[in-house]
């Protein structure tokens, strides 16, 4: 016999910690990032702070009420990142508090293409007149060594001033970034050539070229890497364009001659308060939680789960806020309004696992903060090297810069410059300096997280974070709860076997009773006793004294006599006998796969009922496609064991994953024990409710179609549509978002451990191949764009899944 009500929790206690969202600008790479984090886990008050260069946005964790989100946001800004709270964007007193920040990226991209447009044309220029031959056909002036030297000036003053004046504050602030290592190697190039130019006896040579070069090569991958960007979070901000922007209030509503299209006022949905109506027409986006009251319509939930079927909805329906009301005018009343609906939540959710890093980025982000001082030394080193030993050693190496040969003397005469030791060791310490760049590992892991969990979104599938993907990665054993998640919830009632005659003066059947008693839970069995009742026409007595024990069964006084529904253990422990005709009655429906409830009256067994639940349509092609990936299955539930055999082998599942007769309580101890056999990760498969405790101890926790704020909270991925299969979908796509995060991370490393030693002239004096500080800047901004394409291939891998 067994009965596993699944009752809700308890109100936990207020949380002593909150979590806010500021958005960030002025990061450029990973060490950004670091000095973003570190000016906030100093503030007093924060716990935690997660910061994420795409999307620009940090989730700081603080004590609640301890923290100022405005006095925050200033420090950020004092130390030279803009910032601003994620809701503070209202207009206050007619102005705008800051500027909206995706305004701010649309800005930031015109002002983009305006600087790669000039660098543009100064970077034609350079190459028609690099070479001089061509430059000298086309127009004469592009062959004057003057020329190139305005060229070069203009690009540092114009396209280049942002990045010097960037790199210079981060350079201040002790916080170098890539921007200080561009700007640095810009500028010394130019400083050198303008040397080179204004004293021609030092026998220096001239390179002006290289800074237009390094500018332009820049400038157009940062433009590229943004257009890139743009279209990583192209799928989060069509989530945002969901919200719901107007509302239709109901002033006066009455049930009774609710005239739909009179007296509406239109207000902002943000505005709108739990319990007042609302008209939704046809058209129209819903705009909070609500319960529909009047009319019937059908609703287009695909924002929500995925699915293009519109869901019919009439009075008693709930709704959420951002569906499409497709066919009819109805009138609902807002059970959630503003940041509570689901909506939001999801929203909320999305953009919190979008800072959530992988285990695998702490060693790329501890890299990166030291990331900038490290090429420096790098540069500074091989400087040294070539300046002291290399240019010694190998005396008669040189490296083209193509402007020895330009027009420098007044006379017109093309004067040709020996390489000297102190130009060939600066170009290789200027190209060290411009290729190491940590942008491509600050990219590396959120771009992928930003793909990965917005396709998740489109798709019903919550994804909370980079950590979680990584687990996903390394799982051992999925273990699924039965009733509601491997089986459709909606059990109904089979058997209702009398064993013992009830009182006399009770005019009352076996199933009133139970129906009486099942009143005061919520629970599966608990609703298809009542369904039973109901489709009988029966009276349901009244009950009072409601207790019930999790997983075991559930009491009332009914009529004045003591009632008791349960498994056979909570009858025993409740003084209840259980003949051995009651037992081998209940083991005979275990068999047939029913859960067995057995009725006690008066301190007496009076009754068994059974009941069952089928398994949902895709359930054995769930455990099915599991098994072939590598996972093992198992089956945890409270029913007993005859039971829980039944349904196992209904899925092709071996006795030995089947764990049966475990109250919620208990579960999460299983999946400890489960954890610590050859420490393996284990996910847990269940609907969110009684479910949480194991939920939370698992590895991976996964809430199967499961609204719920409970769900939200535990579960590590959430499961918006009511389909099993999308455990599968889930863990495919978060395996398929780790593999590019660690595709990018390697790309990452491998452009750097590569680049460095190339530009700073390993195989200068056997091959005489080098890296020049141009074609540095091109390798290095080609590192940048290349991680976060590989990160929106992504999506067309998620469209396989």
């Amino acid at each position: 016999m067994q009965l596993a009500p699944k009752t809700q929790l308890t109100p936990e206690p207020a949380p002593t910690c909150e979590k806010i969202i500021l958005d960030v600008g002025g990061m450029k790479c990973a060490g950004c990032v670091s000095a973003v984090e570190r000016q906030l886990t100093q503030y007093p008050g924060v716990k935690n702070a997660w910061v994420n260069l795409a999307t620009e946005l940090a989730v700081i964790e603080i004590e609640t009420g301890e923290v100022d989100p405005e006095a925050l946001a200033q420090r950020l800004t004092s130390a030279g990142f803009p910032s601003q709270p994620r809701q503070a964007r209202e207009k206050v007193a007619g102005e705008a508090t800051l500027q909206n920040p995706e305004e701010r990226k649309r800005r930031e991209m015109r002002s983009s293409f305006q600087q790669l447009s000039i660098a543009g044309v100064l970077l034609l220029l350079s190459v028609i007149g690099h070479f001089g031959s061509m430059g000298g056909e086309i127009l004469p002036i592009l062959n004057n060594i003057w020329f190139h030297c305005g060229l070069a000036t203009v690009a540092i003053l114009i396209p280049g001033s942002p990045i010097l004046v960037d790199g210079w504050r981060g350079w201040q602030r002790n916080a170098p970034n890539m921007n200080t290592l561009v700007g640095l190697g810009t500028l010394t190039a130019y400083t050198a050539s303008l040397i080179a130019l204004l004293f021609p006896q030092m026998g220096w040579e001239c390179f002006f070229d290289e800074p237009v070069m390094m500018l332009g090569f820049i400038l157009l991958g940062r433009t590229l890497e943004q257009q890139a960007r743009g279209q990583a979070s192209a799928a989060f901000r069509e989530l945002l364009t969901l919200q719901p922007q107007v509302a239709r209030l109901i002033p006066n509503p009455d049930p009774e001659k609710l005239g739909l299209g009179s007296n509406i006022v239109e207000i902002p949905a943000e505005k709108v308060r739990v319990g007042e109506w609302l008209q939704v027409l046809p058209g129209d986006k819903i705009p909070v939680d609500g319960e529909v009251r009047f009319g019937q319509t059908t609703v287009n939930e695909s924002m929500l789960t995925g699915e293009a079927v519109a869901v019919i909805k009439q009075p008693g329906d709930v709704v959420a806020a951002g569906t499409l009301n497709e066919s009819g005018a109805i009138a609902i009343v807002a059970t959630r309004t503003g940041e509570d609906t689901t909506l939001a939540q999801i929203v909320t959710l999305v953009e919190t696992a979008q800072t959530r890093k992988a285990p695998v980025q702490k060693l790329a982000d501890t890299i990166a903060g030291y990331f900038t001082y490290g090429v420096l030394t790098a540069s500074m080193l091989t400087f040294v090297f070539w300046f002291f030993f290399g240019t010694h050693i190998w005396s008669d190496i040189t490296i083209s810069s193509g402007m020895e040969m330009m027009n420098h003397s007044p006379g017109g005469m093309n004067r040709v410059y020996g390489h000297s030791p102190l130009m060939t060791s600066l170009k290789l310490a200027i190209a060290v300096m411009v290729v190491a760049c940590p942008c491509a590992l600050g990219l590396a892991t959120p771009t992928a997280i930003l793909v990965g969990t917005a396709i998740g979104a489109e798709r019903g599938l919550l994804i909370k974070g980079g950590d979680v993907l990584e687990r996903v990665h390394q799982l051992d054993i999925v273990v699924f709860d039965k009733t509601g998640t491997l089986t459709t919830g909606h059990p109904t009632l089979t058997d209702c076997l009398t064993i013992a005659e009830l009182p006399d003066d009770k005019p009352y059947s076996l199933l009133q009773l139970a129906a009486a008693v099942e009143s005061g839970t919520y629970h599966p069995l608990a609703k298809a006793i009542q369904q039973a009742a109901q489709e009988q026409n029966l009276s349901i007595p009244d009950a009072v004294d409601f207790h019930t024990e999790a997983g075991l069964g559930v009491s009332a006084i009914v009529e004045g006599l003591p009632v008791l529904l349960g498994n056979c253990t909570f009858l025993t422990n409740h003084g209840i006998s259980v003949s051995d005709a009651a037992q081998q009655m209940t083991h005979q429906l275990a068999e047939d796969g029913k859960t067995v409830v057995g009725i006690a009256v008066g301190g007496n067994l009076a009754g068994l009922i059974g009941v069952q639940d089928t398994l949902r349509p895709d359930a054995k092609a769930t455990v099915h496609k599991l098994a072939e990936m590598g996972l093992r299955v198992m089956l945890l539930t409270g029913d007993r064991l005859e039971a829980a055999q039944a349904i196992a082998k209904q899925l092709g599942l071996d006795s030995a994953d089947t764990i049966a007769g475990v109250i919620p309580s208990k579960k999460a101890a299983i999946i400890q024990k489960l954890q610590g056999k050859s420490a393996s990760k284990v996910a847990m498969v269940g609907d969110g409710i009684n479910d949480a405790p194991a939920l939370s101890q698992a590895d991976v926790g996964i809430a199967v179609h499961s609204g719920t704020d409970v769900a939200m909270e535990t579960a590590e991925i959430v499961l918006m549509r009511d389909r099993l299969s999308d455990v599968v979908a889930s863990i495919e796509l978060s395996r398929a978002t780790f593999n590019k995060i660690r595709q990018n991370l390697f790309w990452a490393f491998a452009y750097n451990t590569i680049g460095i030693p190339l530009a700073a002239g390993v195989l200068l004096p056997d091959f005489g191949f080098v890296l020049s500080p141009s074609g540095a800047a091109a390798l290095m901004a080609f590192s940048s764009v290349s991680v976060v394409t590989n990160s929106l291939l992504l999506r067309k891998i998620a469209d396989r899944l």
